[in-house]
């Protein structure tokens, strides 16, 4: 094997890590975000491959605009006099009056709300079961004439009044030059799922997010589209109650509030009065605090605008919703299920045939509607109906809205996309090409996979050298041998950039004759491979390293269990019984003692890793166990991640870092990496706010730092791991999400950083077969080593990663919602379940520690006591889940405590 390790760059990083030691946590700096989830910000995972993955949808970066970046940046500092407040961005309007005047537009609302229900066309824009009585403001031009309550409801009957609802969009020019000039900012627009009239989108600074106030200001955007918007003047911004685990209103937004919010509101003004010499509006704060001094501390002032332009409708426009029936209308009206999407008008000739004279039988169908347009005059948008799903509450009519919803191709695979596989079956590898490659076929290699996995497209090694040290190879599917670039399987690949994986099912990205059979590493079958293979320490340290193409013959197909039963067991003698079928040339000794050996040096890749400043968030995942008939969901555990999880993640990292070093290494401007941003600096002093109040000690300079500090001893008890999961949960929230973008496009090298992994080069290459990124990569890798010319160019490496990061988080969304269909089945169907969840309300205080405290009746029945209960930050619960009248409805019941507390 020919040495490599003089000249690898991952080895000299390596040895620059392993001679530093714990001193190699980088510091927090501010960056570029490239993209930001939808909606609210969700929970983070730790990806097989390490990635941290929040709910934030990620922002597109287009090409011709990263020579932009510092300028505007630059301009935005300027423009905010060196403040580091969140941006809000918000219709622009006037600011609301208070005292008396306040009272007389509270009665013209409660008027002319009056009004309003009596019309056919309501200014509800959305099916959130609220009022959305709303404001109607002018455009970012029109900067001071407000309009009274009264003269927006004008604009809120039906389309015969034809008022302008929504600004006419700028013209291509104009926007081009606002952006150049710094006067607009361009983003993705993520809408807030639970409370769908904030919205936002990220600063050019990337340590905050830009903030969207009222459905006019998107102007007929939605989730995920990237706009442009228009900040505007300083003396238009409103009052915002900074701190990201609050729920803030303006007052022209707070009905249905609660009794105690109009005296916070009040309090908040005051206090804001003090602060700035400006008049301010009213803000409503939902938690009160008992000490105004810190409330006056954390009432903020921040900016106002609106969308002037939409650059890409990057939301598929499909919705999943209900039909309802209008009386004298031609047209029915399509309430969507996602409160963030508006009510449509449907042309009752696309309705069932006995719609009109039998509408009730259709209450609980569910539909797939297409929005064709939303003209600005308008309330609703216009659509046409596209298919009759099914019962609303079934899991296949359900999960065939959400593939469609989230633009997931699940139609089957072309005549002219199978044409492109091999004919000849069953398929054996060319002479011509097994020559060209290093036959390991006789070496131990295995792969370690879960136990239902079909798609295997990685594979290891690992061999004693004479000298003490280890030959560590991971073997990689080739899928580029069977995806010739520009074909039609590449080009439908391409398309579906990933396979999506649902509780039930997986949506596959290749033909499954790819997938299932001819790439996937299936055991005592010769099959192509790309292999990495260091030799290096049993502590870890890489001494020389090699790529290539390669031909192996896998021994046997481990599951996670095997595999952690070798480890749990290393002197125990496996019989052949309890393990799958094994080729005959390699004992089972031998294939233990590799797992062993393996296990080993990761513990050490692993902990080196760890000292050298990297980040791991664990979060709880929910699985299923299906009845394997029905496929209905028979129970529910959470999903155990154990050493030999870990054993196979340090691998794969290990190998993506390789492989980004080397393509990086060839071709600076073509390759295709993944980065992960720091996380918001703004929600990051937000939240270091938040623990020092509740006495939580968490280091926030730097991932390592963050990594420590989350692993401290969180007390002794049986209950110090939920405590760590809460806080996990807590630091998970300002995570931004890893993104695949082309070295051409970003000029600086240091935003290349994958923040969680804490390494400055990171790519995808391990799973070729469900990531079409990892094809690229295996491309670009291959083009390294044979020196070929054509490679993909800047703008079509870039161009692709950015297709790749939009189904990326498509598809981790539609996982999400399936995890979340299969729940609320599993709850419907009767099965009761028991679990913790945590409660913060600031009721009282104290000290810092915010603290909810409950007295139960007395339980007469089971001669209980009256019982008094306290709950703060890491308090468990016990709740009772159970089924609400609606489809996929539940609800959570707080279960009486024991005499313990517990």
């Amino acid at each position: 094997m020919k040495s490599r390790g003089e000249e690898s760059s991952l080895y000299l990083y390596m040895e620059k890590r392993n001679s530093r030691g714990g001193q190699q946590d980088c510091d927090k700096k501010h960056s570029v975000s490239d993209r930001q989830r939808r909606g609210q910000r969700r929970d983070t995972a730790t990806s097989h491959d390490g990635d941290i993955e929040s709910g934030e949808e990620l922002s597109s970066l287009k090409l011709k605009d990263s020579k932009q970046q510092q300028k505007q940046q630059k301009k935005s500092k300027e423009r905010d006099h060196g403040s580091k407040e969140a941006v809000s961005i918000q219709s622009p309007k006037k600011i609301s009056p208070s005292g008396p005047e306040q009272e007389k537009t509270k009665k013209l609302k409660k008027k002319n709300l009056a009004k309003n229900h009596q019309e056919e066309k309501s200014s509800d824009l959305f099916s959130a079961g609220v009022d959305a009585e709303m404001s109607r403001p002018k455009s970012p031009q029109n900067k001071t004439k407000k309009l009274s309550p009264a003269d927006k409801n004008k604009n809120k009957g039906g389309r015969g009044s034809k008022k302008q609802i929504f600004e006419s969009y700028m013209t291509c020019e104009d926007v081009s030059h606002g952006l150049k000039r710094g006067q607009l900012i361009q983003g993705s627009l993520r809408i807030n799922p639970k409370k769908y009239r904030e919205a936002f989108i990220p600063s050019p600074d990337g340590d905050r997010d830009i903030f969207l106030d009222g459905i006019v200001a998107r102007n007929r955007a939605l989730n995920g589209d990237v706009v442009v918007v228009q900040i505007l003047p300083r003396d238009q911004w409103k009052v915002i109650y900074s701190n990201p685990y609050t729920v803030v209103r303006s007052d022209t937004d707070c009905e249905g509030s609660t009794e105690s919010e109009p005296q916070t509101g009040r309090m908040a003004q005051t206090a804001q009065k003090k602060k700035e010499r400006d008049p301010s509006p009213d803000v409503i704060v939902e938690d009160q605090y008992s000490d105004q001094d810190e409330l006056v501390r954390r009432v903020k002032n921040i900016a106002l605008s609106a969308v002037v332009y939409i650059v890409e409708r990057k939301h598929s426009r499909a919705v999943t919703g209900f039909l309802k029936f209008l009386p004298d209308k031609p047209f029915a009206m399509f309430s969507p299920v996602d409160h963030r999407v508006p009510r449509i008008n449907i042309p009752l000739t696309d309705c069932p045939a006995d719609f009109s004279s039998r509408s009730g039988d259709y209450v609980n169908t569910l539909f797939i509607c297409r929005i064709t347009n939303w003209p600005a005059d308008s309330n609703f948008a216009e659509g046409r109906l596209a298919k009759t799903l099914g019962q609303a509450g079934e899991i296949e009519p359900e999960t065939e809205g959400i593939l469609i919803e989230y633009d997931v191709d699940f139609s089957e695979f072309s005549d002219e996309v199978l044409d492109c596989l091999p004919k000849n079956l069953p398929w054996t590898i060319p002479p011509e090409e097994m020559s060209k490659r290093r036959d390991l076929r006789k070496e131990c290699i295995f792969t370690i996979d879960p136990a239902t996995a079909r798609d295997l497209d990685d594979a290891l090694s690992c061999k004693l050298l004479p000298d003490g040290n280890f030959e560590v190879g991971v073997h990689i599917a080739d899928v580029s041998y069977f995806v010739e670039e520009g074909c039609d399987l590449d080009f439908m690949a391409s398309r579906r950039a990933t396979s999506v994986y649902l509780v039930q099912k997986v949506i596959p990205m290749l033909p499954r004759l790819l997938c299932e059979e001819l790439c996937s590493l299936n055991p005592l079958t010769d099959r192509l491979t790309f292999s990495v293979i260091w030799k290096i320490t049993p502590q870890g340290k890489i001494l020389s390293e090699w790529f290539g193409r390669s031909v192996i013959r896998s021994c046997v197909k481990l599951s996670y269990d095997h595999a952690q039963s070798m480890i749990n067991a290393p002197d125990k003698m496996f019989s052949a019984e309890e393990l799958p079928p094994v080729d005959p040339e390699h004992p089972i000794d031998e294939i233990h003692q590799a797992v062993l050996n393996l296990h080993s040096i990761a513990k050490n890749l692993r902990a080196q890793r760890f000292e050298g400043g990297a980040l791991r968030l664990d979060q709880l995942k929910l699985s299923f166990t299906l009845d394997k008939d029905t496929m209905m969901p028979q129970g529910c555990y959470v999903y155990q991640y154990r050493d030999s999880n870990k054993l196979v993640e340090e691998f794969m990292l290990l190998a993506n870092m390789a492989a980004a070093h080397q393509i990086y290494r060839s071709f600076p401007e073509q390759a295709l990496l993944r980065r992960h941003p720091p996380p918001q600096t703004k929600m990051v002093d937000e939240l270091q706010e938040l623990c020092d109040q509740m006495g939580l000690n968490v280091d926030f300079s730097s991932a390592g730092a963050l990594h420590r500090s989350l692993h401290a001893t969180l007390g002794d008890d049986e209950y110090s791991s939920a405590r760590k999961e809460v806080l996990t949960h807590m630091c998970s929230r300002p995570m931004q999400m890893a993104v695949y973008f082309c070295t051409g496009v970003i000029k600086e090298e240091h935003l290349f950083k994958h923040y969680a992994l804490n390494v400055p080069f990171y790519t995808h290459f391990t799973s070729p077969i469900r990531r079409y990124a990892d094809v690229i990569v295996h491309r670009l890798l291959a083009s390294s080593l044979d020196t070929k010319d054509h490679i993909l160019s800047e703008e079509e490496v870039h161009k692709q990663a950015m297709h790749c990061n939009d189904k990326k988080t498509a598809s981790k969304r539609v996982q999400e919602l399936s995890s979340e269909l299969f729940f609320g089945v599993f709850v419907k169907v009767g099965n009761q379940i028991t679990t913790y969840c945590l409660d913060s309300f600031h009721h009282h205080k104290v000290g810092k520690k915010g603290e909810l405290t409950l007295v139960w009746s007395p339980d007469e029945a089971s001669q209980k006591p009256p019982l008094q209960q306290v709950i703060s930050v890491f308090t468990l619960v016990e709740v009772q889940l159970r089924a609400d009248g609606g489809a996929m409805k539940y609800s959570a019941v707080l279960k009486r405590p024991d005499e313990n507390g517990s």
